[in-house]
């Protein structure tokens, strides 16, 4: 709390831009580690196959695959926390050609990350090749620290086990100092407060800091359900904006479609999850993804409808 309120209040170069490379070498040597590690016990835990795995491997198909996935899956090339954070990194870029490698890159770096532990668990907890490995992992009930740890523990020796926990806890400190921040300059965006003076800066600072305190005691896997689904509503909204951007913008009409495919097929995901979800409406999930695709193809028809005649349909900031 110490390190976010410091985070939430100072210039971004003077604590997060000072940490954040540590941050990212914890990141990369711990993928590296875990993969090469994965890789050479592969004698010992055999990986599974993808196509003979190509399914739903939770016990009992009691949960599927579409739309869960697609939002369990939160913070990868879709997401809209990484949108809402664009702007802030954005000011920081000297020259508008670094774009693409901070902003593409990160993507790109960040859903290798994730393929990588997402076979090193299956791979991890499958210990005798059936595909029990999932099975296993919900038994323990630990949740993705005991995850981490065992996994680093097992796989890698001293220093490396401490590196590798450094870099899956570097993920969730670096969204929680950007979304404080965030947050603080959204608010004071729509409220119109100067946020130069620390005065005005503390004024919104500490309310979030301290609403954020007490959401920590709450039950950690249904603010992530919550947070993920809030967060892929935020790239769908996003996707939709940058479709419309470029519809009217773009040098050819047919780069709308660049963002405008995923906006629809995120908008089916999110509308679908939220009607099923437990904690959503808990619908059928047969008529819940039948209203997704409906709600998707709705949304995709006002848009060629509002995007056709050439009239710009929004405002430049």
């Amino acid at each position: 709390m110490v390190y976010y309120f410091l985070a939430t209040i100072l210039p971004i170069d003077q604590i997060i831009g000072r940490l954040y490379p540590f941050f990212g070498a914890c990141l990369i040597i711990m993928a590296v580690s875990i993969a090469g590690a994965t890789v050479l016990s592969a004698g010992v835990r055999p990986m599974p196959e993808l196509w003979a795995n190509f399914h739903s491997l939770y016990p009992g198909n009691a949960l599927p695959i579409w739309p869960l996935m697609c939002i369990t899956v939160a913070c990868g090339a879709i997401s809209g926390f990484h949108s809402t954070q664009s702007p802030a990194m954005a000011r920081c870029l000297k020259s508008e050609r670094q774009g693409r490698m901070v902003f593409y890159g990160a993507m790109m770096s960040e859903g290798i990350i994730a393929l990588i532990w997402a076979a090193a668990i299956a791979f991890f907890y499958d210990k005798d090749g059936a595909g029990t490995g999932l099975q296993a992992l919900l038994t323990m009930e630990g949740g993705n620290s005991t995850v981490v740890y065992l996994m680093s523990t097992s796989l890698l020796k001293g220093a490396g086990a401490v590196l590798a926990m450094l870099g899956v806890i570097a993920c969730p400190i670096t969204s929680g100092d950007t979304a404080f921040r965030s947050a603080r300059l959204t608010l004071s965006d729509w409220f119109h407060i100067d946020q130069k003076p620390l005065k005005k800066r503390l004024m919104l600072a500490l309310p979030l800091l301290g609403a954020g305190y007490f959401i920590s005691f709450l039950n950690y896997t249904t603010i992530w359900r919550y947070f993920s689904w809030s967060n892929q509503v935020l790239a769908t909204m996003g996707l939709w904006a940058c479709a419309v951007y470029l519809s009217q913008e773009g040098a050819k009409k047919i780069y709308r479609w660049m963002a405008g495919i995923p906006a629809v097929f995120m908008s089916a995901v999110t509308f679908a999850y939220i009607l099923q979800a437990e904690e959503g409406f808990r619908l059928p999930g047969g008529g819940s993804n039948i209203a997704g695709v409906v709600f998707a193809a709705v949304l995709l028809g006002l848009f060629i409808v509002k995007t056709s005649g050439g009239e710009k349909i929004y405002e430049s900031a």
